[in-house]
This record gives C-alpha cells, structure tokens and sequence, in this order.
C-alpha cells in the first residue's frame, strides 16, 4: 500500500511540474494564434456593439494642456503593436501603429505588466475599448498621445497612468491575427513628432567615430543611454540619437563599428525634449559594410544656382530658363521677398478654384557633359492642414520645354517641408543623386491644393536650388 501511495504521489507531483512548466513565460514561450474562448468573446462583443475611430481621431482627444476626462462612448480603436519588450528596453508600455506596412500614425499604450511580448507580440493586431479609458500624456508636456486607465495630477498637472490588470483583461483585445511588420524606410532628416510610435529603418547608417570600443549602454550613468548614430549624407553627416535602458538584456553588447541598417521604434526621451530611436532587439541592428565616407566639396563645382535673390514681391515667377504653369486652376508660382530673402511660393489661398495644381520646371542640364551630379535644394510651408496638399518632386530628359504634360515625369525621393515643420522653416532637400540620367534634365516642382477647401489651401516654398558635380 505505502509503495502503491509513493507512485501515486509521485505521478501527482509529475503532473504538477508539467503543469507548472507549461505555464512559465520565458524566452521560449510561443506566442499562440489562437486565443481564448473568453477572450474570442469580449472581441465580437466589442466589433458587434462600439464604433470604430482612426488613430488620428484618438490624438484629437487631447491636445497638451487640455482637461482629461474619461471616455463615456462605446468606440475602439484597432492597431498593430511595433514594440516589444522582450529585450527590456520598454518597460510596461507598448507602441501600436494603424498599419504593419507604411504606417502614418501610432500612439502609446501604458499598463501595468511586465513582459507584454508574450501577449502583445510584435505585429499583434490589437483592438483597445476606450470607453472608460482616458486619453493624455504620462508625463505632462512630453508630446507623446498616451492611452491610459486613469488620471493623476500633481503640481505640473495632470497625466495619465498605467491600466491596470482588470482593465487590461477587458479592454486591450487581441485578434488571431500576428502581421509582419514592415518598416516604413526613413532618413533621420525625415523623422519628426509625428513618427513616434512607428517602426522604422535608415540605410547607411553607423555609430558614429568616438564610439568604437563601447557599449550599448554606459555603466556610469543610472538609466538610459544616448549613442550617436550618423549617416552619411553627402559633404556631412546626419545625426541621430540611439537610446538603450539600463535594464535592456543587451546594455554590455559592444557597438558594432561597420555600417548598414538599423531597424527601431522612434520615441522621445523621459521628458519629451528629444526624439530618440529605441531597439526592440540587436538582432536590428545589421551594421556589416564598410564605414561610409563623405564626399569632399573640393572635388565639386556649381552646374547651375538659384538663389531667388532677384525676386519681385508678390509677382508670378518669371526666371529665364524656367516654366511656370498651371495644370489646375489659374494660379501659378509666385515670387516672395520677407525679411531680405528671395524664394518663390505657391498658395492657393483665395485663389476661388476648387482645383488648383501648379508646376515649376526649371532650365534644362547637359547631363553628359560632367559626373557625379547632385541636386539640393531648401522647401518650407505655412498652413498646412492636410497630407492632401502636396508638394511633390519629378525630372524629366524628354520635356520639350514647352508642353508639361506631355513629358514623362519621374518622382525623386527628397527631403520636404510638411506639417510637422515649423512654418517657414526651411528644410534642407539633402544630396539628390542624379548621376544615373543622361541627355538634358528638368527638374520639377509640383504643388497640388485647392482654393475653396480650407483644408487645403497651404502654401510651399523653394528656395536655394543647386546642381553640383564632381570637377
């Protein structure tokens, strides 16, 4: 009988350390596709009875400053997770973006539990119940849309804290789906305000020259680490900061020294002054070219200048070599003077047509008559309200110099002006290669607005256009 107890005993105990080990969340835990049935049930529950609002809707919630309340109406809104705190490097937070590939908009989601990635894997499709929920900041003046599950307020004023677990459980719903997320391909000149939260990727990029031989993270300091990344961008590098937690499993990871591709969510540091990039893991970190070199301004003469200097204010542009024409609309590109400086601007406000679309075009470039080409060239705008209202960038080697709609036109990637600039901030293009054309090339502004939809009736400037070559 003791003997028959003993096996008995030990078959419960076996049965009890599988059980228990089945449940342990570590690094090997597997996040399922399927959920519970519970689970399954508050979702369409939630999809069947509340309304759908975008992410754009949520941040119009709360702007800085304003009174938090709490949600009172059935509504959700649904993204996909970019962060993960698998490596240690989000602490009880998790970003969602509204798409896995080209993402526009993502906001912040604070909760009170540790190791979200075995829930909210990266690439989990999430929907969030707002309703009783509230919508600010977690630290008052850091810029950053939070979804919170209460409020507090102290002598700064107030902010959002963290959900706690029941409100977890019955508002931040997953669905079966797990998306790959695709970053969206950015350069640091392009990263603003408005990406926080997303994922995303720059080329040509590396640690930059002091940093050889350290680490992740700097072991005299108490939290967070800044390292420098740069790229290169012509005659000078652009810089970012990189930001590694003091609890981030990968803190003593030497710096790699080569050069490539760093994939990471962009976020701001603790008091919102800066905006940072956070890795997920190092596993992003792909630097396995050779360091990049910049170029050398004395191996480069001017093809061709326009500074605007020689503007007539508030007159219709009318250069020598240059086309200026409307495509909708008729009005077209004008010539600006504020404060000493020439540039040249469209806007459509008060221009009374619903429809206006206008083009720059410039001279014509001999294409074969040097190498090495590189375009450059300064955009700022005012009142911009809708991604709508569009500049865009084209070049041309079949426009007659005549018949702009008639050419064929091919869109450049440059470095614009939009609504997270400043107005009248003037925004440097970057080096545009254009060595790959051959015969004569026009380049091309593009402008599209409206005069009677106020939502799109901003205005873009140009300034400072240069084409350079190698000597």
């Amino acid at each position: 009988m003791k003997n028959i107890k003993r096996i008995l005993m030990l078959m419960v105990a076996v049965v009890a350390s599988f059980t228990i080990a089945s449940c342990v969340q570590d690094d090997d835990f597997v996040v399922p596709s399927s959920l519970g049935i519970e689970e399954n049930s508050r979702l369409k529950t939630l999809l069947d009875g509340a309304t759908e609002v975008s992410m754009a809707d949520v941040k119009a919630m709360y702007q800085e400053g304003d009174f938090i309340e709490a949600i009172d109406t059935d509504i959700y809104v649904k993204g996909y997770v970019s962060s993960s705190d698998q490596a240690g490097n989000f602490f009880k937070e998790f970003f969602i973006q509204d798409s896995p590939t080209n993402p526009t908009i993502a906001l912040k989601v604070i909760l009170n539990q540790v190791d979200t990635y075995n829930q909210f894997n990266l690439g989990r499709e999430v929907y969030i119940s707002l309703k009783g929920l509230y919508i600010g900041e977690e630290r008052v003046g850091n810029g950053v849309t939070t979804i919170g599950g209460g409020t507090e307020t102290d002598q700064y004023g107030t902010t959002v804290t963290s959900l706690s677990l029941n409100q977890i459980k019955l508002s931040v719903l997953r669905s079966e789906n797990t998306m790959e997320i695709t970053p969206l391909v950015v350069t640091f000149s392009e990263i603003t305000k408005a990406y926080v939260g997303l994922l995303i990727s720059v080329e040509n990029v590396e640690f930059a020259d002091n940093l050889a031989g350290k680490r992740y993270f700097d072991p005299t300091q108490d939290y967070d680490t800044q390292r420098t990344l740069q790229a290169c961008g012509g005659f000078n590098y652009t810089q970012f900061s990189l930001e590694t937690s003091a609890f981030a499993s990968f803190q003593n990871e030497l710096l790699p020294t080569g050069n490539g591709t760093i994939t990471a969510v962009v976020s701001k540091t603790f008091d919102g002054s800066s905006l940072i990039l956070a890795l997920n893991t190092t596993d992003d970190v792909n630097f396995t070219n050779s360091r990049c070199s910049l170029l050398d301004p004395n191996d480069f003469t001017t093809l061709f200048e326009e500074d605007f200097q020689s503007a007539t204010n508030n007159t219709n542009l009318n250069f020598v070599g240059w086309t200026n024409f409307a495509e909708a609309g008729s009005w077209v590109w004008r010539e600006k003077v504020f404060s000493g400086n020439g540039y040249t601007e469209f806007s459509t406000f008060n221009s009374g047509s619903p429809s206006n679309i206008a083009w720059l075009v410039t001279p014509g470039f001999d294409m074969d008559a040097q190498d090495n080409e590189f375009l450059n060239f300064k955009t700022a705008q005012h009142h911009l309200e809708s991604p709508d209202n569009t500049l865009e960038i084209f070049v041309s080697t079949d426009y007659d110099g005549t018949n702009v709609l008639a050419a064929t036109w091919e869109p450049i990637s440059a470095t614009l002006a939009s609504q997270s600039n400043s107005w009248y901030e003037f925004i440097d293009s970057g080096l545009i290669d254009l060595s790959s054309y051959t015969g004569t090339l026009y380049v091309a502004f593009k402008v599209v607005g409206s005069g009677t939809d106020t939502t799109l009736d901003g205005a873009y400037q140009v300034d400072d256009f240069s084409i350079i070559a190698s000597n």
